[in-house]
């Protein structure tokens, strides 16, 4: 990801994370895929009512979905208005999807939706990561750095 790329996800005014994902997985290799949405999905999605607890990627027919992801039905929307957790189509090139879906065939892997944005033009992007999940030891070793460079904020504060 160059310094661009970064500048446009930090000046992103709609930045849903998945926070877990951090926690459960380490990331092998990121990649950019817009949205196939309907009109109340963006709408919600740019009023931050969207989560990724739980959501998954999968590729079936040489497509890759976004599963479990929930955007909550928007407020003004009518009969007109979306299931919240409907599977959701990902836009990425060929070669992006033949190398996600050779890779995630290896045991242990897996694709994880992270971030989910609104780029420049006004179009909702997910960053989506191959992953392979952490052990217990892992996950205990991420809190106590975590905890370390909270205390090293705190110290750095007071003087």
């Amino acid at each position: 990801m160059n310094k661009e790329q970064e500048k446009i996800r930090k000046s992103s005014p709609v930045q849903i994370k998945n926070k877990k994902a951090s926690f459960e997985y380490f990331f092998l290799d990121t990649y950019t895929a817009g949205i196939v949405l309907t009109g109340t999905e963006i709408k919600s999605i740019r009023a931050g009512k969207a989560s990724l607890v739980d959501a998954y990627c999968t590729i079936y027919n040489g497509e890759m979905w976004l599963k479990g992801m929930n955007i909550s039905p928007y407020f003004y929307g009518s009969f007109a208005n979306h299931p919240a957790r409907r599977d959701r189509k990902l836009l990425l090139t060929r070669r992006e999807l033949k190398r996600l879906e050779t890779d995630s065939k290896t045991p242990g892997l897996t694709i994880v939706p992270t971030l989910v944005f609104i780029d420049e033009h006004g179009r909702a992007k997910v960053d989506i990561a191959l992953a392979r999940g952490k052990k217990e030891y892992d996950k205990r070793q991420t809190l106590k750095q975590k905890e370390d460079n909270r205390e090293m904020d705190r110290a750095r504060k007071h003087f």
